[in-house]
């Protein structure tokens, strides 16, 4: 039996794109294991995001709570926006009160990545805040700790990526694209999850 993962995302300029898309590379590297990824609507109007100098949105689709019932796991993508989670994930999150309330999502595990614009944008916070949508739903938090290795102990560039999982720094202004480092760790959160979630769907 294939365990099947989402990996949904919001991106405003592509960096939360490019972790998912590692992520996808992670799990499926996995036996038995498959990831589809799917972006959440973005609530900006376009006109905000064309001042934002936003990019046009990747092809991937576009999901909806009722959807989450046909994955086993799942791994949530967002940048950071003051310390908490962006706008558009949380109102997706907002849309799933059906599904919390028949309890259809109760010991599905989740996995979360982020990223920020500066080293103290709030990484960790965004995270740890995050937790309380998948508590609410009875999900099973699934950290990487510090099973990536050394390159979590260097300081020896500057770097996203925490215990919670996989992270990037984008600059103030949105330039700054994933490191090589990066991108190698959330490959490793992907294959990292999807040996868990595939032992949890036994």
């Amino acid at each position: 039996m294939t365990t099947k993962l989402a990996i949904i995302y919001y991106s405003t300029y592509g960096h939360i794109r490019q972790m998912a898309e590692k992520m996808k590379e992670g799990v499926d590297a996995v036996e038995g294991v498959e990831a589809t990824i799917y972006q959440v609507p973005d609530i900006l109007p376009a006109e905000v995001l064309e001042k934002m100098h936003a990019p046009p949105k990747a092809d991937h689709p576009i999901i909806k709570a009722a959807d989450l019932t046909n994955f086993d796991g799942f791994l949530f993508g967002f940048p950071t926006r003051f310390g908490m989670m962006a706008a558009s994930m949380k109102a997706f999150f907002d849309t799933t009160g059906g599904l919390w309330q028949s309890g259809g999502l109760v010991g599905k595990p989740a996995g979360l990545f982020t990223s920020s614009g500066t080293q103290g944008g709030g990484i960790e916070t965004t995270a740890l805040t995050a937790v309380t949508q998948l508590t609410h739903h009875g999900m099973i938090f699934v950290p990487t700790g510090y099973a990536f290795g050394s390159a979590l102990f260097s300081n020896d560039e500057v770097r996203g990526g925490t215990a919670y999982g996989a992270s990037t720094l984008a600059g103030a202004d949105g330039s700054r694209q994933p490191s090589k480092l990066e991108l190698d760790f959330a490959e490793f959160q992907g294959k990292y999850f999807a040996g868990v979630a595939a032992k949890l769907a036994k």
